[in-house]
């Protein structure tokens, strides 16, 4: 994806989050971990809160987890399943925690036709939280990018 489509990209993303149109829940499903909506609210990070539960995405560049580069595994800030390993963590330049891969059976994928494109979206397989999107532009062996929102994270050191 070049600068330019970056740019322009998280400038619809950002008139949509203001104009109230990309304000989905998580993905729709039967997950093994379950909150009420008063219960997450209470657990999360308000940004954390936004990103998980209603699809926000947070600005390119704010997480400090887009610099970790410690052995361990990132987890979902939501319910704590582990969903990427450091191993497979690299800078894909983009201001996002990009991955090449994830835990086997730790994500889910469906469709997204917001923003008036269609995109993949990942979302945790154990409590559906939106984590992001995954775009065919990634490295070798997979050439996938999980593209992660950091607040969607926790850091577990090895």
């Amino acid at each position: 994806m070049s600068r330019r489509a970056l740019l322009a990209a998280g400038a619809l993303a950002g008139l949509a989050t203001a104009l109230g149109l990309n304000r989905a829940q998580a993905v729709e499903g039967d997950f093994p971990f379950k909150l009420s909506d008063a219960e997450w609210k209470a657990r999360l990070e308000p940004a954390a809160y936004q990103v998980l539960r209603h699809e926000d995405t947070e600005r390119a560049f704010t997480s400090p987890l887009n610099d970790e580069k410690r052995d361990g595994i990132f987890h979902c800030a939501g319910c704590d399943q582990a969903l990427f390993e450091s191993a497979k963590k690299y800078d894909s330049g983009t201001g996002w925690p990009s991955f090449w891969d994830f835990i086997p059976g730790a994500v889910g994928t469906s469709v997204d036709n917001s923003l008036w494109m269609t995109r993949i979206e990942v979302h945790c397989a154990n409590c559906g939280g939106h984590q992001g999107h995954v775009f065919e532009d990634g490295p070798e062996p997979t050439g996938l990018r999980y593209c992660i929102n950091g607040v969607a994270l926790r850091f577990v050191a090895a």
